[in-house]
């Protein structure tokens, strides 16, 4: 198994990716459809986005929603905080890891993660943090890029990983609903599309 990078080193390939971040999803959002409305209309309560980004959800959210983010890069929240304020929305944006949630257990109603898991080093370690931090009753959110249902577009993400995964800290061929499924959550909605690359799903805890 390859050595996964250092934390430092993830968070400053993501500072200096937070520039040019948003006009690089632009160019990505044509493939993920409705998805980010999708998830956060779904979102209730006291809510935690992980890998918030540059807060490219934030206006999606129902009003009624408390919302925390969290994201490892310092640079990608000072663009999440702009966007807040211009949004009118309060937000309480922290720097932390994925993997290592600094929430108590079952902390929140909803835990939303959408195109971040993909370039955590340990998706697992985080979906198994996610699925901590979440109370009983309480809904996990997820959506990603994953590996295709196309034998062809599989050998291409194969091939893209030799570069992405050590230059980029970015992973094509994951399926975060496995480990989803592995930590007992029960699939209420799921939905795979684009040549089965775009995966996003709704999971409940089970409640005690």
């Amino acid at each position: 198994m390859a050595r996964q990078p250092s934390i430092d080193r993830v968070r400053r390939h993501w500072d200096r990716q937070s520039a040019g971040y948003d006009q690089k999803m632009d160019r990505a959002e044509r493939l993920f459809g409705d998805t980010r409305d999708w998830v956060c209309r779904q979102a209730t309560g006291q809510a935690l986005e992980v890998a918030v980004g540059t807060g490219l959800n934030i206006g999606r959210y129902p009003e009624q929603v408390t919302l925390t983010g969290m994201d490892l890069s310092p640079a990608m929240l000072d663009g999440a905080r702009e966007r807040a304020a211009g949004l009118g929305r309060e937000v309480d944006l922290r720097v932390g890891d994925a993997q290592r949630l600094e929430f108590a257990d079952a902390s929140f109603d909803t835990v939303v993660c959408t195109f971040g898991l993909c370039a955590v080093p340990d998706d697992h370690g985080a979906v198994d943090e996610m699925v901590r931090v979440l109370r009983p009753g309480g809904l996990l959110l997820l959506a990603d890029h994953v590996v295709s249902t196309s034998p062809v577009i599989r050998m291409l993400q194969a091939a893209a990983e030799l570069y992405s995964v050590r230059f980029e800290n970015e992973y094509f061929r994951r399926r975060p609903i496995r480990h989803v499924q592995a930590a007992g959550l029960d699939i209420e909605r799921h939905d795979r599309f684009t040549k089965g690359i775009v995966e996003r799903l709704a999971a409940r805890k089970p409640a005690v």
